[in-house]
């Protein structure tokens, strides 16, 4: 007959070994996954590196799926997410610039008027260099008309304020193109604010 405490010993050594076992049993990984060919495939070694952009699942010895790893997003998706999170960086700086579709009513206002006085000037410049040009003119035709020589200067004023005039014209054109631009983004900004703060505005 066994002594109490060598009872006592193989007890605990029996409950040791089997939760050994166990511990071990449930340390065994399966992984699942498909295969170039489509395949689906169950492999212990683990998953080949070049699908693992592709996903896989993690299954234990008893083929209970113990964890997901979902497939990697393709570029139209990488894409897609730049795309929203630059759409939400966005959004929340016109809630930031304004609080009603007044707010940028008066704001397109103001840079259309800003906008317009400098077209305005730049007009009245374009103006003055034309009155110039045919102030020189006028003179270089009085001397021709009495025979005289056109002097070199007068004649590189005229061609200088010519330059001048294609300058600011070209200036003109892109306050113009600018000020359009301008009046469209205002546009934008408003119907995206009226989503944003929902039909009671």
């Amino acid at each position: 007959m066994l002594r109490p405490d060598v009872i006592r010993f193989t007890l605990i050594f029996s409950m040791l070994t089997f939760a050994g076992t166990a511990a071990a049993d449930s340390s065994v990984r399966f992984y699942r996954y498909v295969d170039a060919k489509g395949v689906t495939v169950l492999d212990r070694q683990g998953v080949p590196s070049d699908l693992i952009s592709k996903g896989y699942e993690v299954l234990n010895d008893q083929g209970r799926v113990i964890q997901v790893v979902a497939p990697a997003p393709s570029l139209e998706e990488r894409q897609r997410a730049l795309a929203d999170k630059a759409r939400a960086s966005t959004d929340a700086q016109l809630l930031r610039l304004y609080s009603t579709p007044e707010d940028v009513d008066r704001a397109k206002a103001r840079k259309l008027a800003e906008l317009d006085g400098v077209i305005t000037v730049a007009r009245g410049n374009l103006a003055s260099l034309k009155t110039q040009q045919g102030n020189l003119q006028g003179q270089a035709a009085d001397m021709e008309r009495a025979g005289k020589q056109v002097p070199d200067h007068l004649v590189a004023q005229i061609e200088n304020i010519k330059a001048e005039q294609v300058g600011v014209e070209a200036d003109i054109q892109r306050y113009v193109e600018g000020r359009k631009q301008a009046e469209a983004s205002f546009d934008a900004d408003r119907a995206r604010l009226l989503t944003l703060l929902g039909p009671k505005q």
